[in-house]
């Protein structure tokens, strides 16, 4: 009998630990169905898009030039990665190892974000077992607080230049103090990789002005001086393949925004486009005198050369494919280079034509108000890309604070980006309306650039507002909402541009981005950002409309 009993509740216990095991495997296949979801969700967000250009824009001995230069793109890709998290390598592979269908989306994400962290969602981890992303990203040790960045320059100020600089990275030595580590060392197994591309490159160069900024730039990979290559670069000319690689945006840096990251784009020039262009470069100076602020905060000293640019990207890599692709970017962004020789636009066409078709116009469509909707087109938005890069280009840069040279980056610090990226938009609109006044584009125009600007901040502020682009347009948005040059219809739950205040709204907001920035005033900024840089309810509702159209693409390179 006692041989029953025992046996009884063997089986019973063996029931029940199978039932346990059964429920908790059920929980895992639901958990797991929830995750792809969530998975195949964020990846569609992004459209595949096969991106082409003209072939005959180049010759036999470019295509070779063009394959070489996407073989160094992708050593800026392994870099990047290194810069965004410590940890980015590991994780690559082991989902690499995985066989199952869940790590092979995740990789999937990971490839498009250049990391366990959703851009899109605040760097939120989409992968088990990855905590907070760190807001100094790789450049810095996960546990330095800014307190403890600064009280070290204050107490050995001597190494100040080379703490914030673009080009160092921040470890501890063994006795756990900080050190500076020049990009040229920490990165060295990589850049001398690309030092020895660019060179063979350079070789196979038939326009001397390409052929002198690969040499130089392939220096600088190991110099860690980037600055004469930067002026070689703005001295390229007739050439057919417009190509920029190294390190240069500081967005990935939210601890202070001084750290560069590596990245690349490749691309051949529409000649035709470029040359339709140039007129506007013509009106730099008479800009920067019309902008509304005092002539003391107004920059005369940057160099009168602005080349622009309109090409078809062929490949791009490190920062420049992360996540949310770029329509045009405005280089270089060192102030010596931009007071020496100005600055440098390039606009990406067929890039900006599959944003344009994929994600603005399904957007305008759905936030906008029928009669607003008549004032959008192309032109306009293709328009406005370039007088934002041209607008990177104006207003303060080095500036003068309690007596002491410095840049408005190192003042603003964190901040910087995100002022910079709504200073470039407000200017965008700003410039139009002052071009119009000039004949450059036709009467009316400007009400174009208004009201396409202002449908396409919903675009940018589904990249997240702790991204750059997207802070800075929430900020604009408020700001204009406030000054009553956007309106929101009840009845349709669509928003409205009123035209008769736009001018006076873009000047005002013009100005008192401009003045942060010329002041250097780090606490007004900090201030300023945080009563504008909110999501509203109504703006939450157009936002959760638009969650079927897709956020942006997802480029298929064309072969070369």
């Amino acid at each position: 009998m006692r041989k029953i009993l025992t046996l009884g509740i063997i089986l019973l216990f063996a029931l029940s630990c199978n039932t346990e095991k059964k429920e908790k495997t059920e929980i895992k296949m639901e958990k797991n169905k929830e995750k792809l979801e969530y998975l195949n969700r964020e990846i569609n967000k992004f459209a595949p898009v096969k991106l082409s250009f003209d072939k005959k824009l180049i010759n036999e001995k470019q295509k070779i030039v063009l394959k070489k230069l996407i073989e160094a793109t992708k050593i800026m890709d392994e870099i990047f990665l290194r810069q965004v998290y410590s940890k980015n390598v590991e994780i690559r592979e082991k989902l690499k190892k995985a066989n199952d269908e869940l790590s092979k989306k995740e990789l999937e994400l990971f490839n498009i974000y250049y990391g366990p962290f959703n851009r899109l969602e605040h760097d939120k981890p989409f992968i088990e077992g990855v905590g907070e992303k760190p807001l100094g990203a790789n450049f810095y040790p996960e546990d330095m607080t800014k307190d403890e960045f600064e009280d070290f320059l204050k107490q050995h100020p001597e190494l100040e230049d080379e703490f914030t600089s673009n080009f160092t990275v921040i470890r501890r030595n063994k006795d756990g103090n900080l050190v500076a580590i020049p990009y040229s060392k920490e990165y060295k197994p990589f850049l001398e990789k690309a030092t020895q591309l660019l060179k063979e490159t350079a070789k196979n160069c038939e326009n001397p002005t390409v052929k002198k900024y690969l040499n130089l730039r392939a220096e600088a990979f190991l110099s860690n001086d980037y600055f004469k290559s930067d002026l070689a670069w703005m001295d390229v000319k007739n050439n057919a393949i417009e190509v920029v690689i190294g390190p240069y945006e500081v967005y990935e840096d939210r601890l202070f925004g001084y750290k560069a990251s590596f990245e690349s784009f490749v691309t051949v020039k529409d000649p035709v486009e470029s040359k339709k262009l140039k007129t506007i470069a013509k009106y730099l100076i008479d800009m920067e005198k019309n902008l509304p602020i005092p002539d003391m905060y107004k920059n005369f000293n940057r160099g009168l050369s602005s080349p622009i640019a309109v090409v078809y990207e062929v490949y791009c890599g490190g920062d420049a494919g992360a996540g949310v692709q770029t329509t045009a970017f405005n280089l270089p962004n060192d102030e010596r280079v931009r007071e020496a020789k100005g600055s440098k636009k390039v606009l990406l066409k067929n890039v900006a034509e599959a944003k344009y078709k994929m994600c603005w116009i399904p957007i305008a469509k759905t936030v906008l108000t029928k009669d607003t909707l008549k004032n959008v087109s192309f032109n306009a938005y293709f328009t406005h890309t370039l007088l934002h890069e041209i607008s990177h280009g104006l207003g303060p840069g080095i500036i003068t604070k309690n007596g002491k040279k410095t840049t408005v980056n190192k003042e603003l610090k964190e901040y910087y980006s995100t002022i910079e990226e709504a200073k470039a938009d407000v200017l965008g609109v700003y410039n139009g309306f002052f071009l119009t006044e000039k004949g450059v584009f036709p009467k009316g125009f400007e009400k174009q650039l208004v009201t396409t600007f202002i449908g396409g901040i919903f675009r940018s502020i589904r990249f997240g507002i702790n991204e750059a682009h997207g802070g800075g347009n929430i900020i604009i948005f408020n700001y204009l909402r406030e000054l009553g040059v956007i309106n929101y219809d009840e009845n349709s739950k669509k928003f409205s541009v009123n035209l008769e205040k736009a001018k006076d709204g873009f000047t005002k907001l013009a100005h008192e981005l401009l003045i942060l920035q010329a002041t250097g005033d780090y606490e007004k900024t900090k201030q300023f950002v945080n009563t504008y840089k909110v999501i509203k309810p109504e703006v939450k509702k157009a936002l959760e409309k638009l969650k079927n159209i897709p956020v942006d693409i997802r480029p298929i390179f064309p072969e070369i």
